[in-house]
């Protein structure tokens, strides 16, 4: 079961993005490994938009119906089968996907997964040619400095410091400001609700930033040119919104 899970993840995420990687290294100027990086993660966005914008949409519809929301939870306090019944009815009425956000991250997590297991176990910046595609040639030069500055194979406490930073403004900005703190309305609900804004709001970030700070550098500049994706698709679907 193991061995048919590791073919999976290498024939559909770990050869694909070390044959990517490669390919842009032979073609980017001083043969950049960051630089690939970079473009690579641009690239993985772009297919995936339509699931991001989807996330976006989804969490603007969650804030729309959040009185619709409560109004349900006061009406069936009492009976919480029926009150999950009522909130599922509710999604499916108005067509809203709550849980497109997850789906957004779980995407992620392997390609995250294969960046540390390239840097981390030595894939770069030697060139094993036994998984290249043949239409893809080993560079003869691998720079891993990141335009001179940030070794993307070691650790960087900058690139840390930015993917817990850019985490931050992609939840405030996804997630709109917090409401000024009033009484509990005492349901379990509720407090589940504050604590996860409490969480996605502020530990995630440091969480995020600690574990950047312990990996290869080019899973946390992978993961901050993303927030950085994000964040500008954000402002685009705002103005959109608005209009």
């Amino acid at each position: 079961m193991l061995g048919m899970i590791s073919a999976i993840f290498h024939a559909l995420v770990y050869d694909p993005l070390y044959n990517g990687l490669v390919f842009l290294v032979g073609i980017l100027p001083a043969n950049d490994v960051g630089l690939a990086v970079v473009l690579l993660t641009i690239i993985v966005r772009i297919i995936i938009f339509p699931l991001s914008r989807r996330a976006v949409i989804a969490q603007k519809q969650m804030k729309e119906i959040a009185p619709d929301l409560e109004a349900l939870k006061v009406k069936y306090k009492n009976n919480r089968e029926e009150q999950g019944r009522a909130i599922f009815a509710l999604y499916k009425e108005r067509d809203i996907h709550p849980f497109a956000s997850f789906g957004l991250i779980l995407i992620q997590l392997p390609i995250l997964f294969a960046l540390y297991w390239i840097f981390a176990l030595g894939k770069l910046p030697a060139v094993h040619t036994e998984i290249l595609y043949p239409f893809v040639h080993a560079p003869a030069v691998v720079n891993m400095e990141f335009l001179g500055l940030i070794n993307v194979g070691s650790k960087s406490i900058l690139l840390a410091i930015l993917a817990a930073v850019t985490q931050i403004i992609y939840s405030r900005l996804s997630m709109g400001p917090r409401m000024k703190s009033g009484p509990s309305d005492g349901t379990f609900a509720g407090d589940m609700a504050k604590s996860f804004d409490l969480q996605a709001r502020y530990v995630l970030p440091v969480i995020i930033g600690v574990i950047a700070y312990t990996i290869p550098a080019a899973a946390p500049l992978y993961w901050v040119v993303s927030n950085s994706f994000m964040i500008g698709q954000e402002f685009f679907m705002g103005r959109r919104f608005r209009e």
